[in-house]
C-alpha cells in the first residue's frame, strides 16, 4: 500500500473513532488532514476505477467533515447563560482558576482556545497558564486547539513557543494543535462538557506586575486585573463526555 494511501487510511480511521466517542474538535483535524493525504493519492492515481474509488470515499470523508464542522459551529453560538462577572478595574482574585475552575473537570476531553492576541511573551504564558489548569484539573483530556492570528512580524518566535508546547503537552498525552485566521475576533474557550467562556478582554485581562517581588507576580489569584465581563454559557448538547 502506497504510504500517501496508509496515511490516509490511518487517519480517517482515527478521525472516525473519535467522532464517535465525542472527540469532535480533534476528529474534524484528523478528516481534514485524511481527506489531504487521499486528495494526494488520487491526483496520483492513474487507473480510472480505483481513482473513482478515491473521489467517491473523498465525498464521503468530506461530507462528514463538514457535518462536524457545522456541530463545531453550533457550539459557538448556542446555549443559556449559566454565569456572569463582572471584573472591575484594579481588581484581584481573578486568577483563571477562579474563571474556569469549576468547568474544567474529568469530563472535558477537549479544549477550543479562540485567543486573536498570542504574540507578546506575556500573552504565550496566559495561553500555557491555562494549558497547565486544564491538565492538571481535566485528567480525560486528550486535546487542546488554539485559534489565533499568526504574528507577522516575529512569528518565528511564536512558532517555536507553540512548538515548545506541543512537544510538552505530548508528554501528557495531550495533542495540542494551532490553527491560524486572519480574520477572528471572538475570544472564548469552548469545552467539550458543554461550557463556553467568554471574556471581553479574552485570556489577557491581568496588569503587568510592577516588580517580581511581590505577591501577583506568580500567582495571578494575587495579579490586578484591567476591567472586563466574563460570561459563561451552557449547552447540554454540546456535551460529549
Amino acid at each position: 500500500m502506497a504510504t500517501a494511501q496508509m496515511l490516509a487510511v490511518t487517519l480517517l480511521t482515527r478521525a472516525i473513532e473519535y467522532d464517535v466517542v465525542g472527540r469532535k474538535l480533534e476528529a474534524l483535524k484528523l478528516y481534514e488532514d485524511g481527506i489531504e493525504a487521499l486528495l494526494k493519492e488520487s491526483k496520483a492515481e492513474t487507473d480510472p476505477k480505483r481513482k473513482q474509488h478515491y473521489q467517491t470515499k473523498i465525498l464521503e470523508y468530506m461530507n462528514r467533515a463538514e457535518q462536524v464542522k457545522e456541530l463545531v459551529t453550533r457550539w459557538k453560538s448556542k446555549g443559556v447563560i449559566s454565569d456572569k462577572i463582572h471584573i472591575v478595574e484594579g481588581a484581584t482574585g481573578y486568577s483563571y482558576r477562579r474563571i474556569f475552575g469549576k468547568y474544567l473537570n474529568e469530563d472535558v476531553r477537549e479544549v477550543l482556545i479562540e485567543e486573536p492576541y498570542v504574540r507578546d511573551h506575556y500573552q504565550i504564558c496566559n495561553v500555557v497558564m491555562l494549558c497547565e489548569l486544564a491538565v492538571s484539573s481535566c485528567r480525560n483530556l486528550k486535546y487542546i486547539q488554539l485559534l489565533t492570528v499568526k504574528d507577522g512580524k516575529n512569528n518565528d518566535e511564536q512558532g517555536r513557543a507553540f512548538e515548545t508546547l506541543k512537544e510538552n503537552l505530548q508528554k501528557h498525552a495531550v495533542k495540542f494543535v494551532v490553527e491560524y485566521s486572519e480574520h477572528m475576533h471572538d475570544r472564548q474557550v469552548i469545552l467539550s462538557n458543554g461550557y463556553v467562556v467568554k471574556i471581553g478582554r479574552g485570556l489577557n485581562y491581568f496588569k503587568p506586575s510592577p516588580t517580581r517581588y511581590q505577591l501577583g507576580a506568580f500567582d495571578h489569584h494575587f495579579r490586578e486585573c484591567r476591567e472586563t465581563n466574563v460570561d459563561v454559557f451552557y449547552c447540554p448538547e454540546n456535551n460529549k463526555s
